[in-house]
């Protein structure tokens, strides 16, 4: 989950994982000896000239390929070791060249770690969020209908127009006063603006937290008119249907949720307190730069201006759910007695 639930990797690996590998290394190493009984385990995997390949860095890769299944593995690992011996050979020619010591390259290794210090930092303070407890997770099932028991795919249109400000109140009135969509097109066909359109299918978990109930409340044929930078928007609901999740299929998915909005929380409460104890001091070119103030949430949700696939950076996502599969037609203007509909609401 866009964005933004935090997503904790474990810092151990899967049993299997470290079982296949090993094995597998071990099976490299004693292949063509006569005699396998007499050899000790080993955590290498192979040897580039003096530098060596463990099991470990092979079990770390393999750790990055999220949903490999188990009979995957063994074949999966030799693929990684392949790898990681193209990049020791690379490594060592470098370091013949001294490219190790190349100022770019020092500050990229200085920047990757001190990102990953800092992770494992900010890791180690969200391993203190509690888990929610089950009354905890059925009062957020209870709270969202709208994601729930009353959950809802939708037809979305979108048409984005290109004007100037002074024609905004000029466009609006258009749409409203227009008997059908294809009206509203001619209207802007005739007026010179340039306009695009799309239509998507969403599931309610698939837009932003402050939004779902807003479309919950929405009726079919219903749209929103929203002024945008460059114009203007329509924003209409073409259909919905009726597609619910029930609370045992939604208690691991909401469990997890509340525990990364709380790992998310206890980390955004340390770093505002090692920002108030620490002195910050801005210099140079910075020097009057003041930090970005973040508005108080407000109650009020904003105003539905976009189908986009997935939450902007900074918009709260709703829990994800596996649900069954979302017939997504392709992004396309929508034919005019589909938009039709998206009249009723201006009126």
């Amino acid at each position: 989950m866009t964005a933004h639930s935090l997503r904790f990797a474990p810092l151990t690996q899967p049993a299997w994982r470290a079982g296949a590998i090993a094995l597998g290394a071990v099976a490299l190493l004693l292949a063509g000896c006569g005699d396998r009984k007499d050899k000790p385990a080993t955590q290498t995997a192979a040897k580039v000239n003096k530098e060596e390949i463990t099991v470990h860095q092979i079990n770390q890769a393999l750790d990055q390929q999220r949903g490999l299944a188990p009979a995957q593995a063994a074949s999966a690992g030799g693929q990684i070791l392949e790898r990681l011996i193209d990049q020791e050979l690379a490594v060592q020619k470098a370091g013949d060249q001294k490219l190790d010591r190349d100022p770019r390259v020092m500050q990229q290794i200085e920047a990757t770690r001190r990102e990953i210090i800092s992770r494992a930092y900010l890791e180690k303070i969200g391993e203190g969020a509690p888990k929610p407890t089950p009354a905890e997770i059925n009062a957020y099932y209870d709270a969202h209908p709208a994601l729930f028991s009353q959950r809802r795919v939708y037809t979305l249109q979108e048409v984005d127009i290109e004007a100037p400000p002074e024609r905004i109140d000029e466009i609006k009135k258009a749409l409203v006063g227009a008997r059908s969509f294809s009206d509203f097109v001619d209207y802007l066909k005739a007026s010179k603006l340039k306009f695009t359109g799309a239509q998507a299918v969403r599931g309610a978990e698939q837009l932003p937290l402050a939004n779902i109930d807003q479309f919950a409340a929405m009726k079919d044929g219903q749209a929103v008119f929203a002024q945008t930078p460059n114009g203007a928007r329509v924003l209409g609901l073409v259909t919905s249907r009726s597609q619910p999740v029930g609370r045992e299929a939604a208690t691991a998915v909401v469990e997890q949720y509340l525990l990364n909005e709380r790992k998310r929380k206890l980390i955004a409460d340390d770093l505002r307190a090692l920002r108030t104890a620490a002195k910050i001091e801005y210099v140079g070119d910075f020097a009057a730069h003041k930090p970005p103030e973040k508005p108080a949430p407000s109650p009020d949700a904003p105003p539905l201006t976009s189908i986009a696939p997935a939450p902007a950076s900074g918009v709260l996502a709703a829990p994800q759910m596996e649900v069954a599969p979302i017939e997504t037609p392709p992004a396309s203007m929508p034919s005019n007695s589909t938009l039709d509909k998206g009249l009723k609401g201006m009126k």
